[in-house]
């Protein structure tokens, strides 16, 4: 696995809240690949992770939302959790970065909650997709084609539902960044 993404950058897009296992698993397996990985979010400093039942561990913010761009990096990582995606949702920042990496044809991945921003960005419409459960109608009032699947790809759009599909969620990021960009309609 080490070499894979040798040369590539990926931002993680995160606030307070993030469900801690949804970052930090990504995180950790595409450094692993090769890949250069930066914690991006609108807080400075240190954003704290949600553990489960209970605040979990801080982690380092490498760049603040707005000093970055989609045409620095090869793909976004979205983790989930509740709180993290619901705060994004409301960040035009967010969204309108979200949007640029999905119009540049480049790799969009969203686990558990965090489709959320897909569906606030217009991209879900049209889209095969998972989400964790709860959020499932939601995912399908905005017009996607809900899976329950471990992992649902869409031409560089990567869903996963929870945690304990983190494994093939990670694998599929790597997959979808060694392919490079995909040709897109508009959303």
């Amino acid at each position: 696995m080490a070499g894979q993404l040798d040369g590539k950058r990926v931002a993680i897009l995160a606030t307070n809240g993030f469900e801690q296992s949804e970052l930090e698993t990504p995180r950790d397996k595409l450094k692993a690949a090769g890949a250069q990985v930066d914690i991006v979010s609108p807080e400075q400093g240190e954003i704290k992770g949600w553990d489960m039942k209970d605040w979990g561990r801080p982690v380092k913010v490498d760049k603040r939302l707005g000093a970055v761009k989609a045409d620095d990096y090869d793909a976004i990582v979205l983790p989930g959790g509740q709180i993290n995606p619901d705060l994004l949702r409301v960040n035009p920042d967010a969204l309108k970065l979200i949007k640029a990496f999905y119009d540049a044809g480049k790799p969009v991945a969203a686990v558990c909650h965090a489709p959320w921003l897909l569906i606030e960005t217009g991209i879900a419409k049209g889209k095969r997709m998972t989400s964790y459960h709860s959020i499932k109608q939601d995912v399908i009032n905005a017009g996607a084609k809900w899976e329950d699947s471990q992992v649902v790809t869409d031409n560089g759009l990567i869903t996963s539902r929870n945690p304990g599909d983190l494994e093939a969620f990670s694998a599929k990021i790597i997959e979808e960044i060694r392919e490079g960009k995909h040709q897109r309609r508009a959303a």
